[in-house]
C-alpha cells in the first residue's frame, strides 16, 4: 500500500512565492510508484486548500479559489493527518457539513520563513502525532532566528562572525546609540539582517553611517529583532547540505555561489525569470574551489551544527570564508530553497532518492517519539478528589 505524502507549501510569509516553487519541485520529484502525493497549499491569509489546479505554477499568478477545495487539518487514526473539506453528509457543530478530502501518512513541509519553517507547523504536527520530514520544533525555531542561532553556534564553540543585536523598540528610542555601538564594536562595512527572515529578504550592506541607518530602517520593517554583523571582504560563501537523522548523517558536495557580492532576493530567485527553478537556477561552482582541508573543516562544523540543533531531514548550512580561508558558520536553513537537491546529485543521489530518505527519517523520528514516555501516574487528581470528598464538596479551585 502506498503512503500518501502531503507536500505542504505557501503560508503567511514573505517567502510565500519561493515556497511555491520549492513545493512543486519536490512534489514533481516524489516517486509515484511508492507514494500518492497530495499538494496542500496554505494561502497568504492562512487558509488551507487542495486541488488539481495547484499542480500548474501559472495558477498562482491568477489565483482562483473556486477551483480548489478549502480544508482544515485534524488528527486522524494511526498517526495520520486528516484534511476535512466543507460539504458532504456529516453534520457537525454550528450546522457546518464536513467530509474527508485527504488522509495523509507523512507530511513533507516545504515552507520558507515564518509560519511554516519556524516550528509552528512542526508543533501542530507533533501535537497531532503525525510523521513529518523537516527539522523538529527546536531546530526549526532556532534555525529561523538568526540571533538565537548565532548564540547557539557561539556557545558550541563554532567560529562565527562577530556582531550585535537589538530590537525595534530600542532602535525607535536610541538610533544614535545603536549606530555608535555598531561602529565601535564592528566597524564598516556591515551586514544588517532581520532576525526572522530567509531568502535574503531585508538584508543590506552598510558602508557608512547614512547607509547603516537606511539598512536598519529596512530591516525593522520586516522584523522586531535585528542583527548587525561585520561584512567579510572579499566575500566568499560556501554551502554544505546535510541529510539524516540521529547518528545517521551524510554531507553533500560543497557549493560556492558565484556573485561577487551579497546575494539578495532578486539575485537568488529572479536572475532567471520565468523558469520556476528556485535556488537550483543560481550560478554556482560545484564542487567549491577550496582546499580539501578547508572543505573538511566546513563538513565537520556542518555535522556538529546539525547535531547541536537536533535537526533531521535535509538542511543547508551556509558558511563564509575570509581571505585567509578562515571558516565562519553563518546560518542553517532547515528547509532550504529547492531542498538543496542540486548538492546531492553530484554524489549520485537523485532528487527522488533524497526525498525517499527524508520520508524514511520522518518515520524513524516518529517511531522514536512514540517510544518515549508521555504519561506519568502522579495520583494528583485522585488525591484532590479524596480531599474534595473529605471537605464535603469544597471547591477545587478558588
Amino acid at each position: 500500500m502506498k503512503l500518501n505524502i502531503g507536500v505542504v507549501f505557501g503560508s503567511r510569509t514573505c517567502e510565500h512565492d519561493v515556497s511555491i516553487i520549492s513545493g512543486l519541485q519536490a512534489a514533481g520529484a516524489l516517486d509515484r510508484e511508492s507514494y500518492d502525493v497530495t499538494l496542500v497549499y496554505i494561502y497568504r491569509d492562512g487558509r488551507w486548500f487542495v486541488g488539481d489546479a495547484l499542480k500548474d505554477i501559472s495558477f498562482y499568478t491568477a489565483f482562483d479559489e473556486s477551483k480548489l477545495t478549502q480544508v482544515f487539518p485534524a488528527a486522524g487514526e494511526g498517526g495520520t493527518l486528516v484534511l476535512y473539506a466543507l460539504g458532504g453528509k456529516k453534520k457537525l457543530f454550528g450546522g457546518q457539513v464536513l467530509e474527508k478530502a485527504a488522509v495523509l501518512n507523512v507530511i513533507l513541509p516545504v515552507m520558507h520563513g515564518l509560519n511554516g519553517e519556524d516550528g509552528t507547523l512542526q508543533g501542530m504536527l507533533e501535537l497531532f502525532n503525525v510523521p513529518y520530514a523537516s527539522a523538529g520544533v527546536l531546530g526549526s525555531a532556532v534555525g529561523m532566528d538568526k540571533i538565537a542561532m548565532k548564540l547557539l553556534f557561539k556557545g558550541c564553540g563554532f567560529p562565527v562572525v562577530e556582531g550585535i543585536w537589538f530590537n525595534r523598540d530600542r532602535w525607535s528610542g536610541e538610533r544614535d546609540n545603536v549606530m555608535n555601538e555598531a561602529e565601535r564594536e564592528i566597524g564598516y562595512p556591515m551586514i544588517v539582517k532581520p532576525a526572522n527572515l530567509g531568502s535574503s529578504i531585508g538584508i543590506t550592506r552598510a558602508t557608512d553611517r547614512r547607509s547603516l541607518e537606511d539598512a536598519i530602517d529596512t530591516a525593522v520593517a520586516y522584523d522586531h529583532r535585528i542583527l548587525v554583523e561585520k561584512a567579510i571582504t572579499p566575500l566568499r560563501e560556501v554551502n554544505c547540505s546535510v541529510l539524516g537523522y540521529g547518528d545517521d548523517i551524510e554531507t553533500s558536495e560543497l557549493e560556492m555561489p558565484v556573485s561577487g557580492a551579497l546575494l539578495d532576493f532578486q539575485k537568488k530567485y529572479l536572475a532567471k525569470s520565468g523558469g520556476g527553478e528556485g535556488m537550483a537556477s543560481l550560478s554556482r561552482l560545484i564542487p567549491a574551489p577550496i582546499p580539501e582541508e578547508v572543505a573538511e573543516r566546513v563538513r565537520e562544523i556542518a555535522v556538529g551544527a546539525f547535531r547541536a540543533m537536533d535537526l533531521k531531514g535535509v538542511v543547508r548550512i551556509d558558511f563564509i570564508l575570509d581571505e585567509n580561508d578562515g571558516v565562519y558558520i553563518n546560518e542553517a536553513n532547515t528547509i532550504p530553497g529547492s531542498l538543496a537537491f542540486y548538492l546531492w546529485e553530484p554524489k549520485g543521489v537523485s532528487f527522488s532518492q533524497m526525498l525517499d530518505q527524508m520520508v524514511v527519517n520522518a518515520l524513524r523520528a516518529h517511531a522514536d517519539r512514540n517510544g518515549s514516555v508521555f504519561s506519568y501516574d502522579s495520583e494528583i487528581l485522585s488525591r484532590i478528589m479524596r480531599g474534595a470528598k473529605g471537605a464535603k464538596g469544597a471547591k477545587l479551585a478558588r
